[in-house]
């Protein structure tokens, strides 16, 4: 599958945790090869008793699925892949009032992953963000937008997100990694100021 939309709760509760999207990602990154625990451990830089548990929570949602066993030293080795080259949240799971604890986690961790995975490469030195080569971008901003300009702004990010989810990884020998995280919402006014 390409990309999934998460829609139920069972989900965003196994996204709810940076770990699981980290182990998550590893398998996203090296699709559609069958990797083990071990080396998707080896990878983060974890201990692999702590990952099984996870990748059981990834498993049970559908999210990963055993691509494979093999007998490694008498013992059966499972080898997972991903079931999805992408994800992202319905919408509609912003708006059910059950799922907005299991929305909040999911959303915090994307963002501890982001933020951790960027710091260690960022030390490694192994961000470029440099204006000659135009690949890294930061913005932050709180905007006042009117409705007509929010949704032209929110139609613009979608389509670049649906362009870039809709190539496959490019297999040029120059072809580097790039993250992209994005996240736009708006802020109603408090509740006294509405009434």
């Amino acid at each position: 599958m390409k990309e999934r939309e998460v829609t139920d709760v069972a989900t965003l509760k196994a996204l709810a945790d940076p770990l699981r999207l980290a182990v998550l990602g590893v398998l996203m990154k090296r699709d559609p090869e069958p990797v083990s625990v071990k080396e998707v451990a080896a990878e983060l830089d974890e201990a692999p008793t702590k990952l099984y548990r996870h990748v059981r929570q990834l498993e049970q949602t559908g999210l990963v699925y055993v691509a494979e066993t093999r007998l490694v030293s008498g013992i059966v080795e499972s080898r997972y892949r991903s079931a999805q080259q992408s994800l992202r949240l319905s919408p509609q799971v912003f708006t059910e009032g059950g799922e907005q604890p299991a929305v909040l986690e999911t959303v915090l961790a994307a963002m501890d992953l982001v933020r951790s995975e960027f710091q260690r490469y960022f030390l490694a030195g192994r961000v470029d963000m440099s204006p000659e080569k135009q690949a890294g971008k930061f913005a932050h901003a709180t905007l006042r937008l009117s409705p007509e300009r929010l949704r032209r702004l929110r139609a613009r990010i979608d389509e670049a997100l649906d362009e870039a989810f809709a190539q496959d990884d490019s297999t040029d020998p120059d072809a580097v990694e790039a993250t992209l995280f994005a996240v736009l919402y708006t802020v109603d006014p408090p509740k006294a100021e509405q009434d």
